[in-house]
Parts: structure tokens; sequence; C-alpha cells
């Protein structure tokens, strides 16, 4: 019989980038109480690789849990670029709910669109929250608008439509119902998460059931699967069977080695969880992103979210130049393959492929930026080698035709009256000198 889990909510963070998911997810740790009162905190906590901080922007999507009233809020930050929507997607299936994030100024923006529609595919509720609102350029009325249009345009139901908004600034650490309310702390945007997004629902007495969402790694206990609960229980040492829904010859039992759940930004060690917990595991050596855990007496396997397909690809070569081995330390074709098929491990959104070259492997992604992420972290890891220009993917529809990706930009170029009136001004006087 299935049951809701009241003291549990999930949900995830969406937004374009830069328009401060990272920030807001800062200020929900601060203000549950996560950190002490004395203790420094970094801005964008939530961005712990290197590369993140350097470039300031959220590339791996990251689980953490507040408190909030006697529930745990499991929350997720996403990252805001479109070239790593593998990450957005893939961690939907763990969430009962998002909070969809616009910036008051610039207002729905592309991956605003991207992110919105796979939320509403899968019949997710959403929580608009207009942040920035303390932009002095900032217009939260006709964001909103344009936010409903866009729900609109993406097809969304009537209830999805019902949508609450919520104004907030998340670097002042301050949301409202009403911009006409005292702003003081995140509390309405806590209690409209508590009131909105609905409690994981799931039989706890059913036989075990956990979706695969992510894979980490741990160099002290190997691969470690996080994802939600959604039916019975899950113990230490429980006796499991890995089964994947697109691959149904694999089927494997395995044993439940540690179990983990979310607490502010750490993991800790737990015996057992249920219904509705988003939880790490560790222990299975070939888990991968997709696959479920069940219980041996019923493994049903549950469906994974389909990954948007790579749009450009790059070879990544052995570096076979006259300088080559003078700045890596992993310099040969197996080293370059065990390392890209490695990283394909916690990518859905990455292809490799092995060419007639086995000193060449073509490499496809989601973008540039995708691709160039990979090869600093390879270069960082001490691997050496050579690329070669990103060349555009192409595919064959059912009927034979050959299709090109596209995509359609819209420059918008904004001007003041006084930018108007100075720029007729000099006009007429280059005129009048000519």
């Amino acid at each position: 019989m299935k049951t809701k889990r009241e003291d549990v909510r999930n949900v995830a963070i969406i937004a374009h980038v830069d328009h401060g998911k990272t920030t807001l997810v800062d200020e929900l740790l601060k203000q549950s109480g996560v950190f002490r009162e004395n203790q420094e905190v970094e801005e964008r906590v939530m961005d712990s690789n290197d590369i993140e901080r350097e470039r300031g922007i959220t590339i791996l999507s990251k689980n953490t849990a507040v408190h909030y009233n006697g529930v745990k809020i499991n929350i997720i930050d996403t990252p805001g670029h479109a070239d790593f929507g593998g990450e957005v997607e893939r961690v939907l299936k763990m969430v009962n709910g998002v909070v969809l994030v616009v910036d008051a100024f610039e207002g729905a923006m592309p991956q605003t669109k991207f992110v919105l529609r796979k939320a509403l595919e899968l019949e997710l509720p959403v929580i608009v929250c207009i942040n920035k609102i303390d932009r002095p350029e900032a217009r939260p009325d006709a964001v909103i608008d344009e936010v409903l249009e866009l729900f609109i345009d993406l097809g969304a139901s009537d209830e999805q439509l019902e949508c609450p908004f919520v104004y907030a600034s998340a670097k002042a650490g301050v949301a409202v119902l009403d911009l006409s309310d005292e702003k003081q702390d995140m509390k309405p945007l806590f209690e409209t998460i508590l009131d909105y997004i609905p409690a994981p629902e799931g039989d706890p007495e059913a036989p075990t059931q956990m979706l695969i969402s992510t894979i980490d790694y741990n160099e002290y206990v190997g691969r470690i699967g996080v994802g939600k609960v959604e039916n019975g229980t899950i113990s230490v040492n429980q006796d499991m069977v890995v089964v994947n829904h697109h691959d149904p010859d694999k089927q494997q039992r395995v044993k439940i080695g540690k179990l983990y759940e979310f607490d502010g930004l750490n993991r800790v060690e737990v015996k057992e969880a249920t219904i509705g917990s988003i939880v790490a595991v560790s222990g299975i050596t070939d888990i991968s992103i997709g696959d479920t855990l069940c219980s041996p007496e019923n493994p049903e396997a549950i469906p994974f979210q389909k990954i948007s397909e790579p749009t450009i690809s790059m070879q990544f070569i052995v570096n076979d130049s006259p300088f080559a081995g003078q700045e890596g330390k992993f310099v040969t074709s197996r080293h370059l393959r065990d390392r890209l098929f490695r990283e394909l491990n916690t990518d859905v959104s990455l292809r490799v492929e092995e060419t007639e070259n086995a000193d060449s492997f073509k490499v496809s992604g989601r973008g540039e930026l995708h691709l160039s992420v990979l090869i600093e972290n390879m270069r960082r890891e001490g691997y050496e080698f050579a690329v070669s220009k990103a060349e555009v993917l192409y595919h064959t529809d059912e009927n034979g035709k050959k299709l090109e990706l596209w995509n359609l930009l819209i420059l918008m170029f904004l001007m003041s009256s006084l930018e108007l009136l100075l720029k007729n001004s000099v006009r007429e006087k280059v005129n009048s000198a000519i």
C-alpha cells in the first residue's frame, strides 16, 4: 500500500546560467542552521570543483539537505549551462518538484526553457523564484508574464500554470510572496516548498527499488551510487540485484556495503533508509547511472530519463609531436582510452568511440564547453594528448533524411532615450561638419 512520507521533501534548483541557483542554495543552508554562527563559509559553497570555482559556474549536480520545521528538504543544485543539461535531466527522477530560478531583469532565457521543459515532461510541480529583485533595473512583474507565456508555449497543464511565485534576493538572503511584504529572511521560500512540493510516495512494505541517478567516486570505498528509494527499505549488508531497464541482460547479485544520507554538506552513515530518502550506496563495483537496485524476489527495473544526444565531436589523439612526453605522465593510447571510458561512468551526456586508428578516439559531447572541461580536467590529472577541431554531428531520421543541428539566436539591444539623444546629437554634428 502506497503512503506519503510527510517528513521529507525532494527538490531540484534549476535555472539559466548566472540566475543565482548556487547562491540561493548557499542562503538556504545558512538560514537552516547548517553552519555554526562563527563558521567561515565561502561563497558558492556547493561549487567544490576547482574549475567550478575558477570559472564561476556549476558543472556537476550536487546533493545537500536542510531541516526546516521538522521536515528534511533534500536539495539538488544543478548546472545552468546547456552543455551540462545531462546533469539536470538525470537528477530530475530523484525529486518530486523543482524551484525554477529566473533573473528579475534578464527574464526567461534559453536554458530556462530547456530545464522547464524537462520538468514539465515529468509532470513535476514548479515553484517559480524571481531572483535578484534588488537589482536597480529589475522588472519582476514583466518577468512573471514572460514565464507564464513560456509555461503556455511548453504545454503546461492547468495545475502547473497555477504555480506559486516567490520573489527573492539570494545575495541579501531574503524572500517574499508579495513585493510589498517586509523582506526579512528566506522563510517564505521554505514555507512554499513545504506547502507546494508533494511528499515522496511509495510502499515501505514492498520489495526494495532504488534508481541510481548519480555516480561518485572515493579512493577508499570506490564507486558510490546515489539515488532515491522508490519502494521498500534498503539497509547495510542487504542482498540486492542490479538490473537495468535499457539492458535486459544485466542482472548482478550484490550486497550493500555502506549506506549514507545527506545532511548539510556531509554524508552521514546510516544503517537503513526507506521510501523518499536520497541515499548514497557503496560496495558495488560495477554500478552505473540508470541501474536499479532491487530485492532478489522482485528484480523490476525503473525506466531512466532519456538523455539529450551529443551535438559536436572531437578527436582525442595521442601526442606524437617532437615535444611529446614533456608535460604529462600519462601519454600512451592505453592511458587515454582508460581515462575516456572511465568518464562515461559519471557523464551520461558523453560518448566515446574507438576509431580505425588505435591512437585516436572520437569523443562526442553537448557542446564545446562540455568537452573543454573534460580536456582541462584530464590535463590537470597529468594526461598529455592532442585534440582536433570540433565537428557538428548529423543525424538521419527514419526516412533517411540527413538532419543538422540548428539553434535560434535572438539578439536584443536595449538602449535608453538618453543614449539615443546623444547618438543623434553626435550624428548631426558630424553631418554639419561635412
